[in-house]
Order: structure tokens, then C-alpha cells, then sequence
């Protein structure tokens, strides 16, 4: 998660620049490209002016001679070793796995998807599925689309969704949660913010570089759910309407009051509270709460602390309201192999195959029935970090989100760091978002 922000603003430029050349459509194949687009059910080689109907879900058969190129990152690489086996087992067809990491994955395709050298199959963030959409990189998801709906978390499906068009078949989500240190806190997490406050009184000693509590304050994508548990919103309708933006509501800046009155507690200023100070000050145990994602879970296992995982605080007795992304997989709408393609991308969001990633990699599914095993609800880690998941706000997958990052989180900076006025603060964010719409609408 920690490289999906921070390759958000590069990643909005390039598709900019994409986008202008074409809309990722190659001039010299339109021709195999619409009936690649129209027609998903045929091979571009017995593509004809009257294609036949789609399949039934349960119908869908690869087309003859298919194969299959995926993109998946290094750290999913034997997972998707294993289904690429079992697939090809079980309908056939050869599956290729090549190492692009998540986050590079649309940038890519847009190069390599009209020039014919992309995947069939890749699998990306829901943050940046309108960039995706918006140049006509990828498929939606037909055949499938009543049993993804269907199996997978509604959070997960919002997600992978865009302008009310379901797009991708949904592979794993994450948040973050409250993570923290069981010597510190023997009788488990605080449930409140007002909890941590007052035992932050008795417990922080800077000297000591004692702290009850950490997140990256400087961080807009930790920073959200102070303005959206009070009220606040990126877009309306969902985060589908870029011309409707709630970051400087009511809600939204006694969010951002509640927010600046906790540097009582945490008197550093943003740029001074990092990922790795606050890893440094958990594993050597002076940090009592850290407000991470599952990432980091990997390096505290190491360094031996006793940590547990509980849902976010709460903000004046209300639920604290995340961030969270979902990694789906997609069809390449470039592919000579669509149907064979579609097969590949449900067969490994199903619950056997979600449950296997989990226990290989130990990714959180998007498959309902995963969620309910057994080895998921038994986890106290997992279950936590699924639990704040239910609460969450999928990250706003509109390009327009690649405006919001810096301004918000300058604003929020302001506010903490010299005591700024809160509207003040957020107006200015705000416009600074609309003027940079308005310029890439252009």
C-alpha cells in the first residue's frame, strides 16, 4: 500500500499523456481491437460482422489454441505458480507468468496493451481502475458477473466497479487497523480516542521516546477517516461525482479540529512521524499503538513484539472510517483470448483459491465464503483487519482522485503543524482539487 500512494500523482501523469495519444486504441489494429471489445466470446481469427450470442457462465469454454500471459508482483508469484498449474490441468490451456508489480501494472498496459505485448490478465489496485477504464485497457466483467456480485464483499465489488459497470473480478483487500503492543496494553486496544488520550497523559515520556500513539500524520491516506467519520467525503455519489467534493464540509473540518487537537498527545510535527521511526520506536517497544496496515505485520513478527490487531478507535463514539483498496484482477480488453482469459480470472477469486492465497501469502480474500473459513475467523489478526474492512471506504477510483493527495494532506499539515484554521485550510485544499480538475478536463 505504501508504494500505491506514493506512485498515484506519477501514475496520473502518465495516463494524462496517454491518453491524449489515443485512448489506448492502436490505429493500425481498430479493426481487431472492436471485435476484440464487442465480442469477447470469439477468437480475433473467427471474429465475424455477426458474431453468435454470449455464452452462459457455464457454457464458457476456452477458445482453441488459447494462452495465457499474467502479470503478477514477485511476493504473489507462487500463488499465482500454483493456480497457473491447476488451470491449465483443468481446461488446458497454458498459463505464463510474468513479474510486474501491482502498482506499475496500468502504466504498462497502456504501452503494451495496444501494441499486443500486454498480459491477458492483470491485476491492479481499484484506485486506479479509472484511468483504466478511461482508456480502454480493460474488459468488463459479463459472464461472471452475477456470481462475483454475489461472492464477494460489497465493499470489494463498489470497488472494482466504475460508472456503475462491474470491471473486475475481486482478488484481495486491505486496510489498516490498530496495531499494538500487548505488554503495553495486557487488557487489549483502547476502543476510543478519548481512551488513548487519557492514557497518554499518563504514559508518553518524549525523553524516553515513549508514545501511546503513532500513524503517519503527514499522510493523507491515514489521515481521511478523521474528516470522513464526522461527516466529510472525497466525491459524491459514492466517490463517483468529481464535481461534488466534501473535504471542507461541517463534518469534515470538526474532523479536522478533532484531528489537530491530538498533536496534545503526539507533539511532532508531520514530516517528523515516518514509517520507520515509527517501526523503530514499536519493535523496540516504547510505541504503543502503531496505525498501520498488514504490510508491516512481517517486521514485527521478526523483531518478536507481542502485538494484536483491533479495529480503528472511535472518533467521539462514532466508527472510524478508512481508506481501503482491493486488489482485483482484470481482462485485458487487447487479449486474442477473452473467454479463456474471463475462465482464468474466476477461477482464481473462487473461495478454494482465495483460502490457498491466504494461506500462502497471508492476503485477506474478498470471497465471502473465504472470509467465513474457518482459518480466516479463527485468526484474531485477519478477522481484525476484516473488520475494519467493513467500515472502510474503498479509495475513489476516478482519475480525479490523482488530484487530491498533496493538497489535502498540505492542508491537514497546516493545521497540525502551525495551528491553521481548519476551514481556512480545507477551502484552499479544495479549490486547488477543482482547479487541477478543471485543467486536466481540458
Amino acid at each position: 500500500m505504501k508504494r500505491w500512494v506514493g506512485l498515484m500523482a506519477i501514475g496520473t501523469m502518465v495516463f494524462m499523456l496517454a491518453a491524449c495519444g489515443g485512448g489506448g486504441k492502436d490505429d493500425n489494429n481498430t479493426t481487431t481491437t472492436e471485435t476484440q471489445t464487442s465480442t469477447d466470446t470469439q477468437t480475433t481469427e473467427t471474429a465475424t460482422d455477426d458474431p453468435a450470442p454470449a455464452e452462459a457462465d457455464d457454457q464458457l469454454t476456452p477458445e482453441d489454441g488459447a494462452t495465457l500471459v499474467v502479470w503478477d508482483s514477485k511476493t504473489g508469484r507462487g500463488f499465482i505458480d500454483e493456480m497457473a498449474k491447476q488451470f491449465e490441468a483443468e481446461y488446458g490451456v497454458p498459463v505464463k507468468v510474468e513479474e510486474v508489480e501491482s502498482p506499475d501494472q496500468v502504466n504498462k498496459l497502456t504501452t503494451d496493451g495496444p501494441a499486443g505485448l500486454g498480459a491477458d490478465l492483470v491485476n491492479f489496485p481499484n484506485d486506479q481502475l479509472g484511468r483504466a477504464v478511461s482508456a480502454g485497457l480493460v474488459l468488463e466483467n459479463d459472464q461472471f458477473a452475477d456470481e462475483t456480485t454475489s461472492s464477494s464483499q460489497e465493499n470489494a465489488v463498489k470497488a472494482v466497479s466504475y460508472d456503475g459497470i462491474l470491471y473486475g473480478y475481486p482478488r484481495t483487500v486491505e486496510t489498516y487497523a490498530l496495531i499494538y503492543n500487548k505488554a503495553i496494553f495486557p487488557e487489549g486496544a483502547p476502543k476510543s480516542f478519548e481512551d488513548i488520550v487519557t492514557f497518554a497523559k499518563t504514559y508518553n515520556d518524549a525523553k524516553k521516546n515513549k508514545y501511546a500513539i503513532m500513524w503517519e500524520v503527514g499522510n493523507f491516506y491515514f489521515n481521511y477517516g478523521f474528516l470522513g467519520s464526522n461527516g466529510g467525503y472525497l466525491f459524491g455519489e459514492g466517490g463517483t461525482k468529481a464535481d461534488d467534493i466534501g473535504l471542507n464540509n461541517d463534518g469534515a473540518v470538526a474532523g479536522a479540529k478533532f484531528f489537530a487537537s491530538l498533536k496534545e498527545i503526539l507533539p511532532m510535527n508531520t514530516g517528523d512521524v515516518t514509517y520507520d521511526i515509527k517501526k523503530g520506536l514499536f519493535t523496540a517497544g516504547t510505541l504503543g499503538i502503531d496505525i498501520n496496515g498488514p504490510w508491516t505485520l512481517a517486521d514485527y513478527k521478526t523483531s518478536g513484539i507481542d502485538y494484536g490487531v483491533a479495529p480503528l478507535p472511535t472518533i467521539e463514539g462514532k466508527p472510524m472510517t478508512s481508506f481501503s483498496g482491493v486488489k482485483a484482477w482484470y481482462v485485458n480488453s487487447f487479449t486474442k483470448y477473452p473467454k479463456a482469459a474471463k475462465l482464468f480470472a474466476n477461477f482464481v477469486t473462487s473461495k478454494e483459491a482465495e483460502l490457498k492465497e491466504f494461506q500462502m501469502n497471508g492476503t485477506l480474500p474478498a470471497n465471502k465464503e473465504a472470509i467465513g473459513d474457518s482459518s480466516i475467523q479463527g485468526d484474531a489478526v485477519s478477522k481484525a483487519f476484516l473488520d475494519q474492512f467493513a467500515v472502510s471506504q474503498p479509495m475513489p477510483s476516478i482519475p480525479e482522485m490523482g488530484n487530491v493527495w498533496n493538497p489535502a494532506a498540505a492542508a491537514l499539515s497546516e493545521v497540525w503543524n502551525d495551528g491553521k484554521d481548519a476551514k481556512a485550510a480545507l477551502d484552499n485544499a479544495v479549490q486547488q482539487i477543482k482547479d487541477a480538475n478543471a485543467v486536466n478536463a481540458k
